[in-house]
């Protein structure tokens, strides 16, 4: 089954071009490709992640963690 494509052509300055180009991650990489990752990148996080993070820092600001120093000794590194 094949994604549908929808052809068209921008206009990008030459900076914008060669940013891009230096950010495939390998040579055959299409531009689709390098922006459908980055667009993954900057799509907003699920509420659900939202709360998560919400909590995570609560209980860091609460002092409830451990550092990797503590988790080194108590696994015997």
């Amino acid at each position: 089954m094949s994604i549908p494509v929808a052809i068209t052509t921008i206009q990008l300055s030459k900076e914008t071009k060669k940013t891009l180009e230096s950010m495939k991650l390998h040579p055959r990489e299409t531009y689709e490709e390098v922006l459908e990752r980055i667009l993954e990148d900057l799509r907003e996080l699920s509420e659900q992640t939202k709360k998560e993070i919400e909590q995570a820092i609560r209980e860091i600001k609460a002092g409830k963690y451990r550092t990797h120093e503590q988790l080194r000794s108590e696994m015997g590194y």
